[in-house]
């Protein structure tokens, strides 16, 4: 056993018995590299990962190879979720040598942790052009021994290319408007898949971010054509085998162009962020004539899938559902295994009748949609008036199929993605009034707060209760403050509020760029120093830590007390007149920005509900549910007994009755005390 055993990251730990001389990364491990004059070989990967799983069984369960990398190199794991700083310098560069990147990520570096090769997964036996795994450990530690200069010449090259790379965005170029906004948009829907929505071509990742920036354009300027791009994309992932049929929950992408066939893995981010997205949508889509209109169904059925699946024991949510199955102990594992079928085991699950009727409505074929003829479940029809029918054998295949072998999870809890689903739980919890969810969502923040947060600074991971050392990045700051902040929404109360107002500040403190206001580095001034302090301002499957911190800044600010809030709206912003380049020259790479800038564009809109001490008949609860159900995405919510909490300052009833106060910025309108004038000014 290497020296994983005791990692926080059930990554590290698959890897614990490899014969392998593995250690985490840590100023040790280049200290021995210095020491044995011999490179770091880093390897890059998570749980989760299919790819990952194969190098491991074909290389690193090997004692040949694993002699060659004891002898020649300091080898050294890092699961890339718990530290997205290692992963974001090493996927730069392995990117500028080989011109794409993936997991594993293979580098070689110095000593001082400078890189000079990189690459991702290397196979076994040479294929397809590629060298074996053990003939490159065997070239680089020749490179190394005999031609030293030219190594310690590409190092340097390479870590002053990757510090050139890490420069801000520039300042004030493009206007933050209703003009951008709409430039945009119009710019994302010309890349859209008429035939089968999202973006783009194969593999397809869910557009989480951009359907809520999209939705939010919608709701600002009424185009349809705008709806309709986020319509269509969420029903089609939701029809398609991107989505769990049985179970719900969303897989990380989809291999072909029309959501059929998913890579397996269910990641929390990415749930997280579709519900969010569902949510909202469910409150614009009417019913078609189901017992439910689909983006509510899926909406619920996520939810669950976040609590059921993927929820902790502590309260947290773990990361991630791996692709791959392991049918038999020891063995590799099969993608996908958990979740395919043929006609024949419907059959033998449901009966003949049954299982035919299951199979044309969900799309099982004896030819398969997947490996060996087995087929992913789909839903592109309606059950036509036997939802009854349905609900039962999907229940009763969702029980066959919990008897298969399992994928094994991730159990190691991220900040900032526990941070996206306490505000995806929380603001669907509100305009769907759903308590279990809000109450999930303040379990989790209780225990982010008591793990994950010391002296309102944040750690980044936990595992099992117990917080791993690696040090919370931009992105963990801030979906933290914005989930507190919607819990002082959904809940209330001024607690929340302050404790997100103390983390929101200390990212302020270690975060900003001192020579440039409202650019922002993704690690804190007194983190690890590596080859480049990274800053990635783009927004990929998950938001980049500016664009996330813009949403913390923009929401604490409608939320705060007017000193607090003239900082911290200052600073949102100077962050979103940064993050205009990306909308103006690279929109796709934009979707929480473009989310973000609307709700700044419309004020954003506040509403408060003072609550009168005689509210027996319960308007206030009316008001706000009006208020959670009807306002646009980005609109903060308050509601509480006058002067209880910042935005209800000076907000008093109307006439002994619980009265609604409605902004927009600094403009408001007169306060309303019925939920049908609520509703109309807030449509306005």
């Amino acid at each position: 056993m290497n020296r994983l055993a005791s990692a926080t990251s059930p990554y590290l730990r698959q890897h614990a018995d490899n014969p392998v001389d593995w250690r985490e990364w840590d100023a040790q491990a280049l200290a021995e590299a210095a020491a044995r004059d011999v490179p770091i070989l880093l390897s890059v990967g998570y749980a989760s990962c299919h790819w990952c799983h194969v190098m491991a069984h074909e290389s690193f369960e090997d004692a040949a190879t694993a002699a060659l990398m004891n002898e020649n190199f300091v080898c050294v794991k890092v699961d890339r979720e718990e530290r997205p700083d290692l992963d974001a310098v090493y996927m730069a560069a392995t990117v500028a040598m080989t011109g794409q990147g993936g997991w594993p990520m293979t580098c070689f570096l110095t000593p001082a942790g400078e890189p000079f090769y990189c690459g991702t997964y290397y196979p076994k036996t040479p294929r397809h052009g590629m060298p074996s795994f053990t003939q490159l450990l065997t070239a680089v530690s020749g490179t190394w021994r005999d031609r030293r200069g030219e190594v310690d010449r590409a190092a340097t090259q390479v870590g002053e290319a990757l510090r050139q790379q890490s420069g801000g965005l520039p300042d004030g170029t493009v206007a933050v408007g209703p003009e951008l906004l709409d430039h945009a948009v119009t710019a994302v829907l010309r890349d859209l898949d008429h035939e089968r929505g999202g973006f783009g071509n194969a593999p397809k990742f869910p557009p989480s971010a951009l359907l809520e920036g999209l939705l939010r354009a919608y709701e600002r300027g009424g185009n349809e054509q705008t709806l309709h791009a986020v319509t269509f994309t969420a029903e089609a992932m939701a029809r398609g085998g991107i989505y769990d049929q049985l179970r719900g929950g969303f897989a990380r992408y989809s291999v072909d162009a029309a959501w059929v066939v998913p890579h397996f893995e269910k990641m929390l981010y990415d749930n997280a962020q579709l519900l969010r997205v569902y949510a909202h949508l469910a409150r614009r889509v009417p019913d078609a004539g189901a017992p439910e209109a689909l983006p509510l169904r899926i909406t619920r059925e996520t939810a669950h899938f976040l609590l059921d699946d993927l929820g902790t024991t502590q309260g947290g949510f773990a990361s991630a559902l791996d692709a791959d199955t392991h049918l038999e102990p020891g063995q590799p594992g099969i993608e996908g295994a958990t979740y395919v079928w043929t006609p024949a085991e419907l059959n033998g699950a449901l009966g003949a009748i049954d299982g035919a009727w299951a199979a044309e409505l969900f799309g099982v074929t004896t030819a398969g949609t997947f490996e060996h003829g087995t087929s992913v479940l789909t839903r592109y029809r309606e059950p036509s008036g036997e939802y009854e029918r349905y609900e039962r054998i999907r229940e009763t295949l969702r029980a066959a199929r919990d008897r298969r072998p399992q994928p094994e999870r991730d159990d190691k809890v991220v900040t900032a993605w526990n941070g996206m689903a306490i505000t995806a739980l929380a603001e669907a919890g509100g305009a769907h009034s759903r308590m279990d969810w809000i109450a999930a969502a303040e379990a989790c923040a209780l225990f982010l707060l008591d793990v994950h947060v010391v002296d309102d600074r944040v750690l980044r991971a936990s595992l099992g209760g117990v917080a791993g050392a690696a040090p919370g990045v931009l992105e963990d700051y801030a979906w933290l403050t914005t989930g507190l902040l919607a819990l002082h929404q959904t809940i209330g109360g001024r607690g929340w509020l302050d404790h997100a107002q103390r983390i929101l500040d200390a990212a302020i403190a270690h975060f900003a760029d001192p020579d440039a206001p409202g650019s922002w580095f993704d690690t804190a001034d007194d983190a690890e120093t590596l080859v480049a302090r990274p800053r990635d301002p783009l927004d990929g499957a998950t938001p980049s830590g500016s664009s996330a911190m813009a949403e913390a800044l923009l929401t604490a600010a409608a939320l705060s007390d007017p000193d607090r809030a003239a900082r911290y709206r200052e600073l949102a912003d100077r962050t979103l007149e940064r993050g205009a380049l990306v909308l103006a020259r690279a929109p796709r790479s934009g979707g929480h920005w473009l989310a973000v800038a609307e709700a700044a564009v419309r004020g954003p809109i506040q509403v408060a509900v003072a609550v009168s001490p005689d509210d027996s008949q319960g308007y206030s609860a009316g008001l706000a549910l009006t208020a959670w159900e009807s306002a646009p995405g980005g609109t903060v919510i308050v509601t509480g007994a006058p002067d209880s909490a910042p935005l209800l300052s000076d907000r008093h009833p109307v006439s002994g009755r619980s009265a609604a106060y409605v902004c927009r910025g600094a403009v408001c309108d007169l306060p309303v005390t019925s939920t049908d004038d609520l509703r109309d000014s807030l449509a306005r």
